[in-house]
């Protein structure tokens, strides 16, 4: 039987995190969590991995990440000792990276994507990754000159790629993101790729390409999103901004920035958001109309209300200043904005979750019944039905368990035919707030349990 060499670079690393074994292990545990996984590890556990023995694919990326979230810096596997041959023919970080050719970089990760490479689907969000933007030289960095293969392109590919994402993000916002998942990612990786690398008769034309590629590319992050992987989508973020840096459009690139400081807050990862947020409202200020801008001051709201108790004042300031400005009219608003849905309707969503961040969940309850009204009706059903969901949990936090089984029964209506992880984890969080409620004796907690019951029994992961 082969001796195990003890792990002296894991321990060196958990000595410069300052944590014992036992806060080692428990930190593994909280990031696997978000990775889906359910780890139990503990002290013990730290000291056989200290002894040589390697723990699966799933513990490890989980150990990486949480060092690198304590160390504030990227650490890898070869740096605590657990190098892999098993995923050699790509890196672990694949995509967590906003300086090589962004082209190049998809085509890898969409292979790894539709291959349903573990490494990329248990991914955890990184901190680590979500400083990359932050540190990246210059909003137009220098261009290499790159390879372009195949044949003349112009205007009229560049007009089927945007109607191509157009329809994508019609369907998914209508549907679920797990509706034409793979096909996406075909697209976006053989198509659009080969487009980005054609020769244009104009620059600019070949600009507009790579912009349109990078919103294809935010879309598919998004389904990722939408599909619970949140590691894979944040990689594929930045892509998208990698892509609008060589496309050189600082507004499109501030559009990125928005979504990675929102990635961080929904996965209650509060470092470098607030960075994000503000980076984004510097380089849109001046290039884009009101209401879009007024996406990337609600943002930078919910970074100040995400940075504690001392900024919430800021914070409900500054989304009183977004609601102002998203109520403009005759604004021309930019087409990569325009397809996820009116301004106002997202201030509101994103003023709610400032109002409950707060505390103030009366207003949440109103914030949420009015991004819900004005998504009612549209293309934008999965949303619509979040925003019921959210709306119910706010009447829930007042008491209120009557009207928010109410709003619950109208969400659930809503729901039929949207595959989508997010509607899940909301009906889900529904049941949790109904089971007390229902042995408190409630009859239409009683009823509403039972078809939340029936729902999520339906759901399932299967094909995408």
């Amino acid at each position: 039987m082969p001796t195990r060499s003890p792990n002296a670079d894991l321990a060196l690393r958990i000595e410069q995190a300052g944590w014992t074994n036992g806060e080692f292990a428990r930190a593994v545990n909280r990031v696997g969590r978000e990775m889906g996984l359910e780890l139990r590890y503990d002290e013990s556990s730290v000291w056989h991995w200290l002894r040589g023995t390697r723990p699966r694919a799933g513990a490890r990326a989980a150990a990486r990440e949480a060092l690198s979230r304590r160390m504030g810096r990227p650490v890898n596997e070869a740096d605590i000792g657990m190098a892999s041959v098993e995923d050699s023919s790509e890196s672990v970080d694949l995509g967590l990276t906003v300086v090589d050719d962004p082209v190049e970089t998809l085509g890898r990760l969409g292979r790894a994507d539709i291959d349903r490479r573990r490494f990329l689907t248990t991914a955890a969000y990184s901190t680590a990754g979500a400083a990359l933007p932050l540190g990246a030289a210059g909003e137009a960095a220098a261009r290499t000159d790159r390879a372009r293969a195949g044949g003349l392109a112009g205007a009229g590919e560049v007009d089927a790629v945007r109607h191509m994402v157009a329809a994508f993000t019609a369907i998914d916002e209508r549907h679920g993101g797990r509706h034409g998942r793979s096909a996406v990612v075909q697209y976006l990786t053989h198509e659009v790729a080969d487009l980005c690398r054609a020769r244009f008769a104009t620059e600019p034309q070949h600009r507009q390409m790579l912009s349109a590629a990078a919103s294809l590319t935010y879309l598919v992050g998004w389904k990722a999103y939408d599909a619970g992987e949140m590691g894979l989508a944040q990689r594929y973020y930045l892509q998208a901004y990698s892509l609008t840096r060589e496309a050189e459009d600082p507004a499109h690139q501030a559009y990125i920035l928005r979504i990675l400081a929102h990635h961080g807050m929904d996965n209650d990862r509060p470092e470098h958001v607030l960075g994000l947020a503000d980076e984004a409202l510097n380089r849109a200020r001046g290039r884009v109309d009101q209401q879009t801008e007024s996406l990337f001051v609600i943002c930078r709201a919910r970074a100040l209300a995400a940075s504690g108790a001392d900024r919430h004042r800021d914070a409900l300031a500054e989304a009183e200043r977004a609601r102002t400005m998203a109520s403009a009219t005759g604004d021309e608003v930019e087409g990569w904005a325009q397809m996820w849905g009116a301004a106002a309707a997202t201030v509101d969503s994103h003023t709610a979750k400032i109002m409950a961040k707060v505390g103030d969940h009366r207003a949440a309850e109103r914030h949420h019944a009015r991004a819900r009204r004005r998504y009612a009706g549209t293309e934008h059903q999965r949303i619509a039905a979040l925003s019921a969901a959210e709306e119910g949990r706010a009447q829930a936090d007042q008491g209120q368990i009557e009207a928010a089984c109410a709003t619950w029964t109208a969400a659930l209506d809503s729901m039929r035919g949207i595959r989508s992880r997010r509607i899940v984890k909301a009906v889900k969080g529904m049941r949790t707030e109904i089971n007390a409620a229902r042995v408190r004796g409630s009859r239409a907690a009683r009823v509403l349990d039972e078809r939340t019951r029936l729902y999520l029994a339906a759901s399932s992961d299967g094909p995408r």
